[in-house]
């Protein structure tokens, strides 16, 4: 069985879990427990390692969409003999509304197939693979007809309504015809082996109280810029990548994913980014509301704990797990054949000298929200930052795009040390006795000078990705979303305009470095936002729309594209593509924005 590509994929989503629906109607990724857990079908990932695919038996032409405002996808398959609808949605809980959406999601994957003309021989293939494909587990019918999937610390049940399914050693394949207007709902629950059993749920009246969920939620949230389409869609894919119980922001759904087919920069996306903490924050605050950007606060300094001689890392688990050291899955072929397959990321060992000034950015946006005073901890979690910024910002790092060979001295690293200094001198009215913004503010001063005077290449005319380097860097683009240099400032400007030239292509894409084989899509929307604040607002929307247009059929994005095939690559669907796309259409909103 071929993998399909990466842009094929549909996103669903219960806030607790997420899962990949494929063109041909394949479930091809689902950790049930939650995003970072083992997968009972990890197809996308090999062949071999579980799916659930449920699709008409002769081929069809394909139309997806979305119920507007959610995560619940509905296929429509078009044969010869006729259509037939599938719609597919993790399952809310039933009575879950607004900010109760994902905080007690029972984990069961509802499909609902709705005959729309003629008669369409369908085909059920089921054969899931717990524990990213070690395990083949027992399958046992049941006497109502379902059947019953134990391995390992996994349960899964599936049920067909009145149909009943039969088994072989290895699968469930089940034929069944659907007519005009026939509907068959189809569930899987699952549940730790050593737990309480799967849930039993009614799968239409399931379907229907999912849309009514995340109806309710979005209902609550309101955007009133442009392109309020795409970014009405941004904030459900962000929402759907929140793990509620915690607030934490997974920055993708999946692991390994490849940034170039056959390479092996292939890592484990489904933990929370502190570095992109104040992008994600401006995002909440732009297309949601301050509830998550809340939350999301709440758990990263509940995360980071107290503050003392070891660096802040740069990712957690979503539960504020601190050490989730990497490994390799070497029984999986990887996608497109990309290895190795990887759980886990050892980044959060890395030196990143820009998570305090991530954080401490996100407080000074959210300090009017906080109120006048700061509670203990939220204070001491800002001093033990910039104080920490104060002691090592001279020291070399791994740098925004985590390289694993040798530190060094990176832009974006420099300018976001500045930005924790900066944005805590503004806040020291706030954090007490104990702060200290005449020392911080003179420290700033000399961040800023250092970075103008060795993060600037003369021969190039440009601000390049390390001190020394004549290598440019898509990263630079952040000065001006950050405030540190403003967009029409000569040398920025400049910057801007070679970075657009040497690193940008047609399509609008804009690449981080001159290797890479691939466009960055959160760089792409950094330029329209860097074009907008050096007042070339038509230039900038018409590179938004251009950028647009690089989404999947259902408006996803992974995290780069093919610059020779125009496919996605990169684990999907990213949140810091959404985040970019809903700050940049934003930009292009607020008459200030200059």
């Amino acid at each position: 069985m071929e993998q399909p590509a990466i842009s094929d994929y549909g996103f669903l989503s219960d806030c607790r879990s997420g899962a990949l629906v494929g063109r041909d109607g394949s479930v091809d990724w689902w950790c049930p427990n939650r995003f970072d857990g083992p997968s009972v079908f990890g197809r996308v990932l090999d062949p071999d390692a579980g799916h659930w695919r449920l699709a008409p038996l002769a081929a069809s032409q394909v139309e997806r969409s979305y119920h507007p405002d959610t995560l619940v996808l509905r296929t429509v398959h078009h044969t010869p003999e006729g259509s037939v609808a599938v719609t597919d949605a993790l399952a809310a809980e039933v009575g879950a509304r607004g900010h109760q959406l994902g905080m007690n999601s029972p984990a069961v994957l509802v499909r609902v197939v709705e005959g729309l003309s003629g008669r369409v021989r369908m085909r059920l293939d089921f054969a899931p693979r717990p524990e990213y494909g070690l395990l083949t587990p027992y399958l046992h019918e049941q006497d109502d007809g379902a059947v019953l999937a134990t391995a390992g610390p996994v349960t899964l049940i599936l049920r067909g309504g009145t149909l009943r399914l039969r088994a072989d050693p290895y699968r469930v394949r089940h034929d069944f015809e659907v007519d005009a207007g026939q509907v068959v709902g189809f569930d899987l629950a699952y549940a730790p082996a050593y737990g309480g059993p799967p849930a039993r749920l009614d799968p239409i009246f399931t379907l229907a109280e999912t849309v009514r969920a995340w109806e309710a939620y979005r209902e609550t949230h309101r955007y009133e810029g442009r392109y309020p389409e795409p970014v009405r869609r941004s904030a459900t894919v962000l929402t759907g990548l929140t793990y509620t119980r915690s607030g934490a922001v997974a920055a993708a759904l999946t692991t390994s994913l490849p940034e170039r087919i056959g390479g092996d920069r292939n890592y484990d996306y489904r933990y929370s980014w502190l570095r992109d903490f104040s992008m994600t924050m401006r995002a909440f605050w732009v297309a949601a509301c301050p509830d998550e950007a809340t939350r999301l606060f709440a758990w990263a300094a509940r995360s980071i704990g107290r503050i003392g001689d070891r660096p802040v890392p740069v990712l957690f688990g979503l539960e504020g797990e601190r050490d989730i050291s990497e490994h390799a899955l070497d029984h999986l072929r990887g996608w497109g054949a990309s290895r190795p397959v990887r759980v886990g990321n050892d980044a959060w060992q890395q030196r990143q000298l820009d998570v305090p000034g991530e954080v401490i950015s996100a407080v000074w946006l959210l300090h009017d929200y906080l109120g006048e005073t700061f509670d203990e901890e939220l204070r001491e979690m800002v001093i033990g930052l910039a104080e920490q910024v104060a002691t090592t910002w001279r020291l070399p790092d791994r740098g925004m795009w985590e390289t694993r060979d040798i530190e060094r001295h990176y832009l974006s690293s420099k300018v976001l040390c500045w930005a924790a200094l900066d944005r805590a001198v503004t806040l020291a009215p706030r954090l007490g006795e104990r702060a200290d913004p005449r020392r911080w503010a003179a420290i700033r001063d000399e961040i800023r000078a250092t970075v103008l005077r060795e993060g600037w290449n003369e021969r190039i005319g440009a601000y390049t990705g390390a001190f020394g380097s004549a290598e440019l860097d898509a990263s630079a683009l952040f000065l001006p979303v950050v405030h540190f240099l403003d967009a029409r400032d000569p040398r920025m400007r400049s910057t801007i305009e070679v970075i657009e030239r040497e690193l940008g292509t047609d399509d609008g894409l804009v690449r981080r470095w001159a290797t890479d084989p691939a466009g960055f899509v959160l760089c792409s929307f950094w330029l329209v936002e860097c074009l907008v604040m050096a007042g070339e607002r038509e230039r900038a929307q018409a590179l938004f729309e251009k950028v647009l247009g690089q989404a999947n059929d259902v408006g996803l994005f992974a995290e780069q594209i093919d610059l020779s095939t125009g496919g996605q690559l990169g684990n999907t669907p990213q949140a810091l593509s959404h985040i970019g796309l809903i700050n940049a259409a934003w930009r292009l909103t607020d008459p200030n924005s200059t």
